[in-house]
């Protein structure tokens, strides 16, 4: 583990394995160690490096909402490849993290020679819609910074429709992730829903045309809204292949965690070739 700053903010980086560069992008609530369970097949034959978003886990927690904008963070992320030696990588993102995939491609395509987008969207393109996700967004915030984590874990985040496919998950997995989700601090959460909620994201449909790089999108068949914004978001990917998992919902990488494994080692190899 080591401490990189860019721009001013720390981000807490996690890197093994060798070979060409996968990077990984945890959803929101989350950290990088929800990729444990993909870290030791992908390290077989890639370098990969795992990062707590800004926020998140171990990571700095800027109060100025803006400081989380997913723009911000896609130049930190540029920052960061380049100050452990790497050009370019494949970049696997995940719900918050595959927002911040297609805002980093679209901004800087030269850096990402692949992605896998797990449960993405492109953004709200109703300017009507957005400013109401956005007012959504900053009263869950103030939601969180005065009743804490364990109440926005346990009687929000954990009970709404997107996530029930994990109550599927064995007693342990289920406990461990909400540990995971209790490390993080009330402020950090709420300056990433500000800043890089789907309320204050730039839209990006009219740019996804443009992308001309690899890419696998992944939603899970259970995911109730999820998987047509993904089926939305690889349609408009020029070349980019959709997989529908059975027996998922919004978190393929948790909840099937082999299909998901294999998908991506899968898309890895045919691009590599």
């Amino acid at each position: 583990m080591s401490r990189i700053v860019a721009d001013g903010a720390a981000y807490e980086v996690r890197t093994g394995g060798s070979g060409p560069a996968v990077l990984l992008l945890h959803g929101f609530t989350g950290r990088g160690a929800d990729w444990g369970p993909c870290l030791s097949a992908l390290r077989r034959a890639h370098a990969t490096v795992v990062v707590d978003l800004l926020g998140h886990g171990r990571s700095d927690a800027p109060a100025d909402p803006g400081r989380h904008a997913l723009e911000r963070q896609a130049a930190d992320l540029v920052s960061i490849l380049g100050g452990l030696g790497i050009d370019h990588a494949t970049v696997v993102g995940y719900s918050f993290g595959a927002r911040l995939a297609l805002r980093l491609v679209v901004d800087r395509p030269d850096v990402v020679t692949g992605l896998v987008l797990e449960s993405p969207t492109a953004g709200i393109a109703d300017p009507g819609q957005r400013d109401h996700r956005r007012e959504e967004d900053a009263a869950l915030a103030d939601r969180i910074e005065r009743d804490g984590i364990e109440a926005f874990v346990d009687t929000w985040w954990e009970t709404t429709p997107v996530f029930a496919a994990e109550r599927g998950l064995p007693g342990a997995t289920r406990a461990r992730l909400r540990a995971e989700r209790m490390r993080n601090r009330p402020a950090g959460l709420a300056a990433s829903l500000r800043g890089a909620g789907q309320g204050s994201m730039t839209p990006l449909h009219e740019r996804l045309a443009a992308i001309d790089r690899p890419a696998l999108v992944v939603a899970g068949e259970l995911d109730p809204i999820g998987a047509d914004r993904a089926r939305t978001v690889a349609a408009a990917i020029p070349g980019a292949r959709f997989a529908c998992v059975a027996g998922a919902g919004h978190a393929p990488h948790r909840e099937t965690p082999a299909v998901f494994r294999r998908l991506v080692l899968e898309f890895l190899q045919e691009t590599a070739a």
